[in-house]
């Protein structure tokens, strides 16, 4: 029996033979569950939408618990965007900080304070979206106004993450202590920079609804400013993205090499990427509001620049994710051009889940330039187009990402076995058969015109020319409902499979990187230049514009609770 020593961390950059204890496991995992009930229950509304389109009402027979249309497309948009996201982050994170730093967090009741804020916030949030008092759509865009217990709890989610993130923080500053010198493992320091990244991200939506929507939901002030309402939002909706993104990035960097056979390609690329998108990530909430007359086109412009920024670490990804893999199935005997993809474990489904996902970004990455772009945007700018790409980077790569990441972490947090590996493999290909047709049509409908948020099976106005787009997103929602219920129902069945000897219970696998870490420059692994290149740009970028705004406001907007069918 080996005795880990836990009064001390060792400098152990790439052997992480650090093991969770139960408790820990347990704490990782209760985020873990939470996460996936929030997409189970989301997951039943999407496809209604998609049904919709092509006339099938299911609405109609679920009206005494869902109201409309668009209270059922709040629940899919929180539940799916925000919860599920959410909470698969932050216990990922929890996961890859202490295996690894090699150590325990070093404040442990700090994230367990923080995780209980969130459920918190969870349950004050769901409880007005299922009243039918908050249906505002995940973006809760005033004059629409929900809740006041809306607005509180989504405050709560966050703070809760935040203090989640503090413990994270002072982790690798207690890590540091023990190993100066030492470079911070990757799998930790990515977690922790996305941490960081987040924090600056929400300071939007914190002033958002802390100075504006609540009191007006309280009935403290009589009306909002859309406008500015708008501002503080996409000051966070579009980091977002990233929020989502980069722990997925942390498994294909630092995860997916080992599963595969491999090896990291380049750990200061891997790095570098990171550091990038903490700096570009949150000056580009402009190219949301491009059609919006109260912002000059000059800042409009210099956020479009600071959006196509953001496709460099995108591509530095992309380069090194593939030159790792192309490394793994070089040495498990691939030769040609691309014959090294074949040897690749497909039969894994957690590495095809990633692989797929992987794919199917690469299409949603590209189709980001053109919401980018100032003109192109004209023409898709809230239509189909936007759910279409957005299905490819929240619902494919991160969601697919995370579902291929739970088939190895579920069964290594409760020591069992994964429940039904073909069946997990096809669940796989489903979703990604599903989302190719599903966006598709999506993307097609917006090049024609369809308005998005809207139940088009319903609508007066629309040709015969998009029935065949509109029966494709139904089919492509009715795959995906399958796939999602199989997943669902693999992880249910893993969870209460009996437990098994320890060496059949996958490991957290973490790849080495080519290159010893300790080789990095020592400028990849230091926060400080980075915040305060981030800090100078956020102050560029949105500074003369807020001042601008906060003093020009103009509360002229009063709440609307108008059912919105």
């Amino acid at each position: 029996m080996t005795v880990v020593d836990r009064s001390q961390s060792r400098p152990r950059n790439w052997d992480n033979d650090y093991e969770l204890t139960d408790s820990e496991k347990r704490f990782v995992a209760q985020h873990i569950y939470v996460a996936i009930a929030a997409l189970f229950v989301g997951s039943l509304f999407g496809p209604l939408q998609a049904f919709e389109f092509s006339g099938v009402d299911f609405y109609q027979y679920i009206e005494p618990v869902i109201k409309s249309y668009y209270q059922g497309l709040t629940l899919h948009g929180v539940l799916n965007a925000l919860v599920w996201t959410t909470f698969f982050i932050v216990g990922f994170t929890n996961l890859t900080t202490m295996k690894g730093l090699g150590r325990p967090l070093s404040h442990p009741h700090i994230n367990r304070i923080g995780f209980w804020v969130m459920v918190v916030g969870l349950l004050t949030t769901a409880f007005p979206i299922l009243a039918n008092s908050a249906t505002v759509l995940y973006t809760f865009y005033p004059p629409l106004q929900a809740s006041w217990a809306f607005y509180l709890g989504l405050t709560l989610v966050v703070v809760g993450s935040w203090i989640e993130g503090l413990g994270f923080y002072l982790t690798l500053h207690a890590w540091r202590k023990e190993n100066r010198g030492t470079r911070s493992p990757f799998i930790a320091l990515g977690g922790i920079i996305n941490a960081a990244m987040w924090q600056i991200a929400t300071l939007g939506i914190a002033v958002e609804v802390l100075t504006m929507l609540l009191p007006w939901s309280l009935g403290i002030t009589d009306a909002t400013d859309p406008e500015l309402a708008r501002t503080y939002f996409w000051f966070t909706g579009h980091p977002l993205v990233y929020f989502w993104l980069l722990p997925a990035y942390v498994s294909w960097y630092g995860m997916l090499p080992k599963q595969v056979g491999g090896k990291l390609f380049s750990d200061s690329l891997a790095r570098l990427a990171f550091w990038m998108f903490l700096i570009v990530s949150v000056p580009v909430g402009f190219h949301h509001q491009f059609t919006d007359p109260g912002v000059p086109q000059t800042w409009k412009f210099i956020h479009a620049l600071l959006t196509y920024a953001v496709f460099f670490p995108s591509m530095i990804t992309a380069f090194t994710v593939i030159a790792s893999l192309e490394y793994a199935g070089r040495k498990r005997g691939g030769t040609g051009l691309v014959g090294w993809i074949r040897t690749l474990p497909w039969d894994d489904p957690s590495v095809t889940a990633q692989l797929l996902g992987a794919i199917l970004f690469m299409f949603g990455g590209i189709g980001g330039l053109t919401n980018a772009s100032y003109n192109l945007n004209l023409v898709i700018h809230n239509t189909a187009w936007v759910p279409g790409h957005f299905h490819l980077t929240v619902a494919t790569a991160v969601t697919l990402t995370f579902m291929g990441v739970t088939y190895w972490m579920i069964p290594h947090l409760t020591g069992k076995a994964l429940w039904g590996r073909r069946v997990a493999l096809f669940q796989t290909w489903t979703w990604f058969v599903g989302m190719i047709i599903f966006s598709n049509a999506m993307h097609m409908l917006g090049l024609l015109g369809a308005p998005r948020r809207t139940p088009l099976g319903k609508a007066l106005y629309v040709p015969e020319s998009w029935d065949g787009h509109l029966m494709r997103v139904s089919i492509g929602g009715a795959i995906l409902l399958v796939s999602v219920l199989t997943y669902v129902y693999i992880m249910v069945r893993t969870i209460a499979g009996p437990k098994v000897e320890k060496a059949l219970v996958p490991a957290v696998p973490v790849a080495q990187p080519l290159r010893p870490s300790q080789q990095t420059p020592l400028w990849l692994d230091r926060f400080k230049p980075w915040l305060i290149g981030a800090g100078v740009l956020l102050v560029i970028a949105y500074g003369p514009q807020l001042v601008d705004q906060i003093f020009n406001m103009n509360l002229n907007a009063p709440g609307s609770d108008i059912d919105l069918w």
